[in-house]
């Protein structure tokens, strides 16, 4: 009996474990960009919802502080007897902000979209080097378990904020397990830029090199055309990001003295081996940190772009003054990150420099703006839940920008820089303008992503409650900043000089815990869509572009022919066709012989 049984159990198990190895080439250490690109989606998100609660336990110590957190609170952030201690308030802005910028905006849109979209957009098959796009996103899991457990070092964890500024950063407490937390943030954060230098170098030969027969770059959607420039700004700006963090290892670890001053003594030992200076820390890291901003917009703005022509049923207004706005803003976006130093002390003609090459981002930035409205201006528009975010993210976008122009000038700025009003003003870009285009992008390429509709009335929900939330909290604080109220200060109340201001604090509290639970909405529309939304053909928009004529899902290779190219992305009411839309990939008709 068991010589005829162990060949069967043999093959058996070996077919089992062909499957097990299957599994895991195709969705674990997948090559294959729309599986990266959506593992890329799914550990974004789930971090999205940790920067969201991390900021509630932010907001809730100013609006109530000292007061005990409900249970919820004490469950999630563990602090003794439900009371936010000062340090302990100082790690959770720090971790805010490091999670929302390193784990959730910057890989949501270069990582998720960008991977997901740029082979589909431009008629390939795959990245470039499709290894090293696997590599792209497991190089994130370190970053993921070095900051996830700086958070959790006695006695407070990475308390630096997410500027890491020296000697804040460098100074070693005596305080047990306090310098892991920060050299652990550290090392996250240098994971981070291997990561995205790895997608940016096969972004920019992708885009370059394996464009479908007629692609040219000026028949290129706006989407691709963002994702390329911030693969260029990546490429330039991250290499000096990465070097600066290892000094500062360095600094920590070994002494050194880049960023530490000369003689500075704490608990009774000199830290100091060499005449450092902790400008310099700034200098490198915002030489960085502001073409981040722009890493972080520009290609929402592509998105945005395509979702806009796609619901007014109009060409894109405008489309090569928009590519070159979207260089314009690249450009002067390396020319001006002192702005965030006119606190620092710098020569005012140096500031002037500054102030007045951050007043001139508003042009291209304005072209953009008026060509959006160009857009719709006359459209047919067709108000799905897509076109609502995308509509708002121009609204919102507007708001942060002039609120921008404030900050621009160098008096204002040294008198607003310390307050709500800079906090405002990052939100409204950020959360009002980049994460409301993400999640239009969502709704707009989940039939491309899934094959499924997400739920419109749901959606349509979403999306109220979010942009009604969000401008309850982040509107609101330009009111907080303009009268001075500081930022990261745990409880800016002892003096009475802010007093009046606390029912405000409470509004905005109240409104940040709505925006939230908001969220609710959007996390049952799309994971029960993945599996039970309504099923929907390759195109269920009318849309143009090169994507939208791959199976839904795109199977492995993406296209089940050979992309040709014959227009622009943007030929919505072509008079050469009875359709109001007219794919890229439709042969232009035959002219009637004499």
């Amino acid at each position: 009996m068991s010589s005829t049984a162990a060949p069967h159990s043999h093959a058996h198990g070996h077919a089992e474990a062909m499957g097990i190895r299957e599994f895991v080439d195709t969705y674990v250490f997948s090559r294959d960009h729309k599986i990266i690109g959506l593992q890329f989606l799914f550990s974004t998100l789930l971090w999205f919802l940790v920067g969201g609660l991390l900021a509630l336990g932010i907001r809730w110590q100013l609006a109530f502080p000292w007061s005990n957190m409900p249970v919820v609170g004490k469950w999630l952030f563990a602090t003794e007897g439900g009371q936010i201690s000062p340090e302990f308030y100082t790690t959770l802005f720090t971790m805010h902000a490091t999670v929302m910028i390193f784990f959730v905006i910057i890989p949501i849109l270069a990582g998720a979209f960008g991977n997901y979209l740029i082979p589909l957009m431009i008629g390939a098959d795959d990245m470039a080097f499709p290894t090293l796009n696997m590599l792209s996103y497991w190089f994130m899991w370190p970053a993921f378990i070095l900051i996830g457990f700086s958070f959790f070092q006695p006695p407070h964890g990475a308390g630096a904020g997410w500027t890491s500024y020296p000697t804040l950063s460098t100074i070693r407490d005596a305080a047990p397990g306090s310098d892991s937390a920060q050299t652990l943030w550290l090392m996250g954060v240098t994971f981070v830029g291997i990561s995205s230098m790895m997608g940016s170098v096969n972004y920019m030969t992708t885009i370059i090199q394996m464009r479908a027969p007629g692609m040219s770059m000026f028949r290129l959607p706006m989407t691709i055309w963002g994702m390329f420039i911030t693969a260029i700004l990546q490429a330039f700006a991250l290499p000096v990001l990465t070097a600066a963090g290892f000094m500062q290892l360095m600094d920590r670890l070994f002494s050194t003295g880049f960023f530490v001053p000369d003689g500075l003594i704490v608990n009774n030992s000199n830290m100091a081996s060499g005449g450092g200076h902790p400008l310099l820390w700034q200098h490198l890291f915002w030489f960085y940190s502001h073409p981040a901003v722009y890493i972080m917009i520009l290609p929402a703005m592509g998105m945005v772009s395509d979702i806009i022509s796609c619901f007014a049923r109009k060409p894109l207004f405008g489309y090569k003054p928009m590519v070159y706005s979207i260089s314009g803003i690249a450009g002067l976006g390396f020319i001006v990150w002192g702005h965030h130093m006119f606190v620092s002390g710098m020569n005012p003609y140096l500031g002037i420099t500054f102030m007045v090459s951050t007043m001139m981002i508003a042009l291209p930035s304005a072209v953009k703006v008026f060509n959006w409205l160009g857009t719709i201006w006359g459209g047919r528009i067709q108000f799905t839940t897509p076109m609502l975010f995308a509509l708002s993210f121009v609204s919102m976008f507007v708001i942060g920008g002039l609120s921008g122009i404030f900050m621009a000038a160098t008096p204002v700025d040294i008198f607003i820089h310390d307050t709500y009003y800079i906090v405002a003003h990052f939100h409204y870009v950020l959360f009002g303008g980049t994460a409301m285009a993400v999640f239009g992008g969502i709704y707009f390429w989940f039939p491309k992503m899934f094959g499924r509709m997400m739920n419109e009335t749901l959606g349509k929900i979403h999306f109220l409650l979010t942009f009604l939330f969000l401008n309850g909290t982040f509107y609101t604080m330009h009111i907080l900043g303009a009268v001075g109220f500081p930022r990261r200060l745990a409880d800016p109340y002892p003096y009475r000089t802010f007093d009046h201001l606390k029912p405000m604090n409470e509004f905005i509290t109240w409104c940040a815990i709505g925006m939230v639970a908001s969220q609710v909405f959007f996390a049952v529309n799309f994971f029960y869509s993945i599996f039970a939304g309504q099923r929907v053909g390759r195109n269920p928009w009318g849309a143009n572009t090169l994507e939208w004529s791959a199976p839904s899902p795109p199977g492995h290779g993406n296209f089940d022919f050979q992309p040709v190219v014959y227009r622009g992305p943007y030929e919505y009411g072509s008079p050469e066709t009875d359709s109001d839309y007219y794919p890229q990939i439709q042969p232009p008709p035959k002219k009637a012989e004499a």
